[in-house]
């Protein structure tokens, strides 16, 4: 069985001092777990920090946004190069908090994708809906466009390898989730959708569940058929629940 994936999004959280007893906790306790892969995406100025403690685990880092341009006159960018020199392997790519509050595109992350593709950094590419959205039961429809925009452009062969993350909207952060079938019927229709396009590109595609996954409903989200893991931002900050998520999805 492929190794599942899980994700922290530590989002706009930490210190020196709290990432160091957090980091070394997920040492402890996760470093040795077998089939799952996990990754910590942090803030930038703590992306050193982590290189350091984490350089010779098992557990990887990245980022939760970069620039969808190469180098120049872009203040307060960070490049996708510049990901590299802190060894980050992954980065998260139109978080819906993101692309709310900074009017980001479907273009603009679809530039994004094809940065991190480029530079050899994993994308985490997060798609959703709104409740509004589910109520009308466009859901569907909402998530193709934004998967849509980034064939059109560039083609479904540039998925390969990469990690798409589904979080509806109106789970995030708000300790509603999706049910485990809900949540496998959309990972059903990205998988499908991609490989309506490329077969290939679909088989090698990993599709993460993120929006209130707890030790509690992991398991279930983890054992549908189409959730290869998840991407986990409140759990992640505490040791003892995003440790439980991991052991659900080993």
């Amino acid at each position: 069985m492929p190794r599942k994936i899980v994700v922290a999004n530590w989002k706009m959280h930490g210190n020196l001092a709290t990432n160091q007893q957090l980091l070394q906790t997920y040492i402890d306790r996760l470093d040795t777990l077998k089939n799952v892969e996990v990754v910590v995406c942090v803030p930038y100025p703590y992306l050193a920090q982590v290189q350091s403690l984490l350089q010779n685990t098992s557990i990887a880092w990245g980022a939760q946004n970069l620039s969808k341009d190469v180098v120049g006159a872009f203040t307060g960018e960070v490049s996708a190069s510049m990901l590299k020199d802190f060894g980050a392997t992954h980065v998260i790519i139109g978080h819906s908090e993101r692309a709310t509050a900074y009017c980001e595109s479907d273009e603009n992350i679809a530039a994004k994708f094809m940065q991190a593709k480029a530079h050899g950094l994993v994308p985490i590419l997060c798609v959703g809906e709104t409740l509004i959205e589910r109520e009308a039961g466009v859901m569907e429809m909402v998530v193709a466009k934004q998967i849509d925009t980034i064939i059109n452009l560039y083609g479904a062969q540039v998925f390969a390898n990469t990690i798409i993350s589904y979080e509806p909207i109106w789970a995030i952060g708000t300790g509603l989730a999706a049910t485990p079938d809900q949540a496998q019927s959309m990972h059903e229709f990205i998988r499908h959708r991609i490989a309506s396009h490329h077969q290939e590109a679909a088989a090698s595609l990993k599709i993460l569940y993120g929006g209130s996954v707890n030790p509690q409903n992991a398991v279930q989200l983890f054992n549908m058929q189409d959730i290869d893991g998840g991407l986990i931002g409140r759990c992640s900050l505490s040791a003892e629940e995003f440790e439980g998520i991991c052991r659900a999805a080993s």
